[in-house]
């Protein structure tokens, strides 16, 4: 007998005081910044045998990337006052529980940030997923602010029951930078953990693989819009 499966689901909670006072997470595709917004798919003012003036509106493993899983954003606004060549971060806010707190720098000694001081954004959401599931946290993808990075990690979301906390280096000029409430701090991706490690086959393409390779490339040149409508759909 067939039996209808539903849809895996991700869950957000929050304790019942915090329902309806923190933002809400919110699907990526429905949070693209402004200056996206803004961009023509083509830019009809430029010109040249090559340039066919297509924007990146256009280039759908940038908006793949931009428009997966959910965005977390700041509750209240926050305030990060970097100074002393970026050696020291305060950190402020307008809420009434903490947003923004330390990490050890032992925990990163060597680390690419150099002295620049580990922090982490405190976040009131859980999040569960089904079983064979976890969550993929990083800095909102093709959306650089400036002002801070935030750390990637992988967490087992369909058994860490409990908000996850969110790593970050203030990575601005000295002075004073205020994240406005509503700003995107983390982008959440669900995916589905394989049950088996996935080897590799490293070696020269045969001649069946090159014929593939370039017709692809051929497609792809011949026809915009070629991988959305053609190799994308397929998946």
């Amino acid at each position: 007998m067939f039996r209808f499966r539903p849809a895996p689901k991700i869950t957000f909670t929050c304790e019942p005081a915090d329902h309806g006072v923190i933002a809400p997470p919110v699907p990526s595709k429905a949070y693209l910044p402004d200056w996206f917004r803004k961009l023509p798919a083509v830019d009809e003012t430029v010109t040249g045998l090559n340039n066919t003036g297509l924007t990146v509106k256009r280039c759908m493993p940038f908006l793949d990337a931009m428009t997966t899983g959910w965005v977390l954003v700041l509750p209240a606004s926050v305030r990060l006052d970097i100074s002393e060549d970026g050696t020291r971060v305060d950190a402020g806010w307008d809420f009434d529980r903490p947003l923004v707190a330390n990490h050890g720098a032992h925990q990163v000694k060597g680390n690419p940030f150099g002295a620049r001081p580990p922090c982490k954004f405190l976040n009131y959401w859980t999040i569960s997923t089904p079983p064979g599931w976890s969550c993929l946290f990083v800095q909102p993808l093709n959306r650089p602010n400036g002002v801070f990075e935030v750390v990637a990690g992988i967490v087992d979301t369909d058994t860490y029951r409990s908000p996850v906390h969110f790593p970050f280096f203030a990575i601005g000029d000295d002075g004073m930078h205020v994240i406005e409430k509503g700003s995107p701090m983390v982008q959440v991706i669900p995916f589905r953990r394989d049950t088996t490690e996935i080897g590799a086959d490293i070696r020269a393409e045969t001649a069946e693989e090159a014929q593939t390779r370039m017709k692809v490339l051929r497609n792809t040149q011949a026809a915009e819009g070629w991988y959305r409508t053609e190799a994308r759909a397929k998946r």
